[in-house]
């Protein structure tokens, strides 16, 4: 979905049911604030736990939006779906182990994203039958009631949900879904987005730590063309495609699973 198109999604959203647009801004806020601050507070924890002090010198280790949020990322974020923060200062010199510490603290980020993406949807599988009436999971099935492209998550996010509280035996627990689901969602994007092997994103630390034992080098002005080449992919869509199908690929194996074991499937 392009820009002028989400913004007139939301705008006609906003003018028929302006209550459920604002619960939706207020999750989709907190899920973006929550995911990259916790993506790099990871970095900079590890960082210190491997002998450098920087992060946590400078404030990074911090809850503080402000400490992290990188405005341009932050956009990327709300409109193409992946977006970034303000990268952790690191300075490997103090690390006791150059390889090892830098492939660490690189992966940590993405772990705690995939982490919370698990957790949430294990959360929300679990919370299915509790939320919705025994005739509407058998009539819809769990799955689409919990996909991000299925019936219930658009009855949520589409801020439906009071309309549909007769289909419901807890209601309120709708909106400790809604959550689950899109901070799921939000942390996924961010860790596959991140997992990309191209400067600065911490795939590029992932795989150079692996591929080439950390020995590739890239000058500053190779790096910031790289850079810049990294947010024209995004722009022309190109980028957004791969990730979309990578995104919908992980998600629907993992649902499936978390069914399977909860015996939805």
């Amino acid at each position: 979905m392009g820009i002028v198109s989400r913004l007139q999604s939301w705008f006609n959203w906003l003018t028929t049911d302006p209550v459920g647009f604002i619960i939706y801004l207020i999750y989709f806020a907190a899920s973006i604030l929550l995911t990259l601050i916790l993506h790099e507070i990871a970095h900079g924890y590890v960082a210190w736990q491997c002998g450098d002090p920087t992060a946590k010198m400078l404030g990074r280790l911090s809850m503080n939006p402000r400490k992290h949020l990188d405005p341009l990322g932050t956009l990327f974020l709300v409109f193409f779906g992946f977006g970034w923060a303000k990268p952790v200062p690191v300075n490997p010199r103090n690390f006791d182990n150059y390889r090892r510490d830098d492939f660490l603290v690189s992966i940590a980020g993405i772990t705690v994203n995939i982490t919370l993406f698990l957790l949430s949807l294990g959360l929300a599988v679990g919370l299915n039958s509790l939320l919705w009436k025994p005739e509407v999971i058998a009539m819809y099935g769990a799955r689409q009631l919990l996909s991000s492209d299925g019936i219930g998550y658009a009855v949520l996010v589409g801020g439906a949900g009071g309309q549909n509280a007769q289909v419901m035996r807890t209601p309120w627990l709708q909106y400790v879904q809604r959550f689950l689901l899109m901070f799921g969602s939000m942390n996924l994007s961010v860790g596959l987005f991140n997992l990309l092997p191209i400067p600065p994103l911490d795939g590029y630390h992932i795989f150079n730590d692996i591929l080439f034992r950390g020995r590739l080098r890239l000058n500053p002005n190779v790096f910031q063309i790289v850079q810049v080449a990294l947010i024209v992919l995004c722009l022309s869509g190109g980028l957004s495609n791969i990730l979309t199908t990578a995104f919908n690929a992980v998600e629907d194996a993992v649902l499936n699973l978390f069914l399977s074991i909860a015996g939805l499937s």
